[in-house]
Formats: structure tokens, C-alpha cells, sequence
């Protein structure tokens, strides 16, 4: 029996620990008791320490994050058009799933609370402070193209690419053809070696890629109900407080565990397809209702500047832009991608069986970054269109970044008012809980090294991750915003899970390739 294979039959369900991988569990929980204890002892000592570390990182690896997201993303389109790419991952003929239920859930779990949560206010924020990269009058009609292009950059393509294309290639094979569990540890097997799965080295690279959703779920989950509260306030008049927050936090954190103890194949699935659903509605609405004519335009010339000027917005550094616009935009937004990037791999990976590998890059990497930039056209188009027509004037709120305010004031603006907000609200509620569900499985399935994790250990983490953001909200919203910050920080060990998959995705796909009978074998002939 091959090393790999004793390796998989050792992490068979039945001989995992209840809980998992103590390595795992203990760098993990660590770090999210570390933190709130931290924090209870001195907010500011926290806050300032995460501020300094984020800048450092920010100033110091920027570069780096941004040709890592770059090369990931022109690698997969490269895979794309290979021979390679009609292998079909997970040794089925069938999909798993159907097309509607896969897309679905691709789109919910990687667009998520925080592509909606800025999709009215990053464009408007954008055409009212001109970015770096062009050099148009900000709040005129000529700002709108390269507003919408700025954000196609930070949520499209590159952003979509690191989250589940080459790492779901090299995830795939190890783990359908040869047995490896799906843990970010696999993607360094064809570097280090399978030893690396053995021990405590593997248990701490599965401990801080856990480490980074973690981070990169509470902030979505904590920002949720202050957006929520905030929305309820102005709405119904209902109090706008802590106490508001920790009820909207213990409704969502009961939906997103229940979702997450079911599984892929009902809760998860069936959430992600109702949030569609109710995605296209409110699309129809506003391009049917709102101001139609100015969208079309607008999408068409955002989207060509985004073409066009795609590889100097990529390549932006702080020697053409402001240090503290780079930290806090392009930077932060690529930094948060890596810290998903493994277990959105594994999440990937694990939906997509009886997909070929074109089909699952394209829809990760092309599909749904379209989708994503007409969804932010929709609403912060429509923003963008109110503000250009004096209707509301969001300046002095992105100014201070308060985008639960954008988000509220752009909706009202919308077709049907006070009916919208509330329908926008409840949308980002459920992308914020199908972030939750996900990420709890996702998780859980690294601590215990196979993909049916027991259900209470994903109720834990589901759980988990509310009571911290629960804890936080209580210390103030200032340590939610620490904590998003610190995801920057946790990019940097992260990045070094994905970077090999950059040459180990290709070689992949052509081992699948070649055990499928689709490339022929060299060493065979």
C-alpha cells in the first residue's frame, strides 16, 4: 500500500477523531480565544497593533498579492484552452448536481455578504473620488466608466480566479484520484512531498488557512447586523443598538447552522438557490423599473474600460497611487480573496464532481465575475445615476466609509422605496448566512480530513464564528474592523499555500487528463 493510500485509509470517517485534527483545532480556537481575550484586555493595544502589521504587509507585499491574483487568473485561461481541461473531475460521467443548483451555490458562496454589502457604495465612493488609475473629474458624467471599472478590478476576474481554479485542479486530483484529504495541507503535497500531511507542519498550515476564513467570515457576519440594524431603524424605527444587533446575529447564526448541519446536497443548496432567485428578482426590478437606458450605458462602458485598462489597474502600485488608497482598496480587497483561496478550493472541488475542469474554471473564473460586475452596475450603477442627478449625495458618508448607509440610501432610492431596502436587506442576509453555512463545512471538512464531517462539529464552528462576532460587537465596531484588517496579515501565509499551484494546477489537470485517456500518455508510448 502506497503512502497516499494508507494516508486515506487512516482518514476514512471512522478513524478520524470526533472533533478532528487536534493541530488544527488547537491553532484555530487559539487564535479566536487569543484574540477576544486580547482584546477584553486592551481594545487598543489590539487594534493598533493590527493597524501597524496591516500597513507593513500592505506597503511591504502588496505587489506580490496582486501578480499572484494576475498569474493565477492568466495560468487557468491558459489551462482553459488545453486538451487537458476536458477531464471531468471526480471520476463521474454525470454531474453531482445540476447546472442551476451548482452555479447557484458558486455564486452565493464566493460573491457572498461582501460583494453585495459594496455593490452599491464602492462604485458610487469610486465615481466621487476619482481612482489612481484615471485621471477624469470626479461626480461627472466622464467619472462613470472608470468608477464601474475600479470595481469590476476589485471584485472580477482576479478576484474570482484565486478563490477556486488552479487550487481546485490540484485539489481535485489528490483527492479523487489519489486519496489525499481535501485540507489547504494538499495543495504543498506536490512540492513537499505527502510527509507534509503527517504530523504537526500540516496541522498548522490547515490551522492558519482556517485562521483567515475565520477572520474573513466574522467581519462580513458582525458588519451584517449593523447593516441590518441600522436598515430596521430606519425602516420600522426599531432601536438601533447592541441589543438589535445580537438578535439579528442569533436569527442569522440559526439559519446559517442549520444549513451547514444538513449538508451540501439540501440546506446549502437549497439556501444558495433561494438567494439566486431572489437576486434575479430584484435585478429584473431595478433594470426594468429603474433608470434602464443609463445602466446599458454605463455597463458597456465600464466593462470596456475595465478591458482596457485591466492591466494598469492590476498593476497599480504606490508609486502611481496613494499609499492609503492601495491599503485600503486593491490591496485589502486581493489579501481577503487569498485568505479564502484554499477553502474555497476545497468547496469547489467538492461541488464540482462530474464537471470537466473547463467548465468549473470558467464558471469560478469568467462566469461569475460577469455576473458579479452586472449585479454591481445594478445597484451601484444605480447609485452612481442618482448621485450624478442630485437625487441623494452619499460624499460625505463613503468619505467616512460607511457603506451600511450607501447601501440603505441607494436602495431607497431604487423602485419601490422602503420595499426594496428591505428586499436588498434581507438578500444580504441570506448571502451573508450562505457564506456562513459554507464556510462552516468547509472547515470542519479540514479539521476532519474527509468531506462528511460529523454535523455537531459544523454546528460548532457556525456557532463559533456568531459568538465571536457577537463578542466584538459588544467591545465595538472598531474591533469587527480590526479583525478584517488582521485578514491582510493572515494573506501572507496563505498566499504561500497557493502560490505552488500555479505550475501544480497544469500538471493536474494533465495527470487527469492522461488517466482519462484524453492526452495520451508519453512514458506509455
Amino acid at each position: 500500500m502506497s503512502e497516499s493510500q494508507a494516508y486515506a485509509t487512516s482518514s476514512t470517517p471512522s478513524a478520524v477523531r470526533r472533533l478532528g485534527d487536534p493541530v488544527v483545532l488547537g491553532v484555530s480556537i487559539g487564535f479566536i480565544l487569543g484574540f477576544i481575550a486580547l482584546s477584553l484586555y486592551d481594545v487598543n493595544m489590539v487594534a493598533d497593533g493590527i493597524a501597524a502589521g496591516f500597513a507593513w504587509t500592505a506597503s511591504t507585499l502588496g505587489s506580490y498579492f496582486q501578480w499572484l491574483l494576475l498569474l493565477t487568473f492568466l495560468v487557468a485561461m491558459g489551462l482553459v484552452f488545453s486538451p487537458a481541461a476536458s477531464a471531468k473531475v471526480g471520476n463521474l460521467d454525470v454531474p453531482e448536481m445540476s447546472t442551476f443548483k451548482w452555479l447557484s451555490i458558486i455564486m452565493c458562496t464566493l460573491l457572498a455578504g461582501g460583494g453585495v454589502f459594496f455593490a452599491a457604495g464602492e462604485p458610487v465612493y469610486h465615481f466621487v473620488v476619482t481612482p489612481p488609475a484615471f485621471d477624469t473629474e470626479a461626480g461627472t458624467a466622464e467619472a462613470i466608466a472608470g468608477a464601474l471599472a475600479q470595481s469590476f478590478m476589485h471584485w472580477g476576474f482576479l478576484a474570482w480566479a484565486v478563490l477556486g481554479s488552479l487550487t481546485a485542479v490540484v485539489l481535485a486530483h489528490a483527492h479523487y484520484v489519489r486519496g489525499l484529504p481535501l485540507q489547504p495541507r494538499t495543495l504543498l503535497t506536490p512540492v513537499l512531498g505527502e510527509r507534509v500531511m503527517h504530523g504537526w507542519f500540516g496541522g498548522v498550515v490547515d490551522g492558519l488557512c482556517v485562521i483567515a476564513v475565520v477572520a474573513g467570515t466574522v467581519g462580513p457576519i458582525g458588519f451584517l447586523a449593523t447593516q441590518v440594524s441600522f436598515g430596521l431603524h430606519e425602516l420600522f424605527g426599531l432601536p438601533e443598538g447592541y441589543g438589535t444587533q445580537l438578535v439579528i446575529l442569533i436569527g442569522l447564526g440559526a439559519v446559517y447552522v442549520s444549513s451547514a448541519m444538513t449538508g451540501v446536497h439540501r440546506g446549502i443548496q437549497w439556501l444558495s438557490r433561494f438567494n439566486v432567485i431572489l437576486a434575479l428578482v430584484i435585478a429584473a426590478v431595478i433594470f426594468l423599473f429603474g433608470p434602464t437606458r443609463f445602466l446599458v450605458n454605463a455597463f458597456t462602458q465600464g466593462f470596456g474600460e475595465y478591458l482596457n485598462a485591466f492591466f494598469p489597474m492590476a498593476t497599480m502600485t504606490t508609486q502611481t497611487a496613494p499609499a492609503w488608497w492601495m491599503q485600503w482598496w486593491t490591496v485589502f480587497f486581493f489579501a481577503w480573496f487569498i485568505g479564502y483561496g484554499p477553502l474555497m478550493a476545497i468547496f469547489v472541488a467538492r461541488i464540482s464532481r462530474g464537471r470537466t475542469i473547463r467548465q468549473m474554471i470558467l464558471a469560478v473564473a469568467v462566469m461569475a465575475p460577469i455576473a458579479t460586475t452586472i449585479w454591481f452596475t445594478l445597484l451601484g450603477g444605480s447609485g452612481i445615476h442618482y448621485q450624478l442627478t442630485g437625487a441623494i449625495d452619499l460624499t460625505s458618508a463613503l468619505n467616512d466609509f460607511q457603506f451600511d448607509v450607501a447601501t440603505l440610501t441607494v436602495a431607497q432610492a431604487l423602485p419601490g422605496g422602503s420595499l426594496m431596502a428591505l428586499a436588498i436587506l434581507v438578500l444580504t442576509t441570506i448571502f451573508v448566512a450562505t457564506t456562513g453555512d459554507s464556510m462552516s463545512y468547509a472547515i470542519s471538512v479540514v479539521g476532519a480530513g474527509h468531506d462528511a464531517p460529523n454535523v455537531f462539529v459544523r454546528a460548532f464552528w457556525g456557532i463559533a464564528m456568531a459568538l465571536m462576532a457577537a463578542i466584538l460587537l459588544y467591545m465595538g465596531a472598531g474591533q469587527i474592523s480590526a479583525l478584517q484588517q488582521f485578514i491582510v496579515i493572515t494573506a501572507i501565509p496563505v498566499s504561500l499555500v497557493l502560490l505552488p499551484s500555479l505550475w501544480t494546477g497544469p500538471q493536474a489537470a494533465m495527470a487527469m487528463a492522461r488517466e482519462q485517456g484524453i492526452v495520451a500518455d508519453p512514458r506509455r508510448t
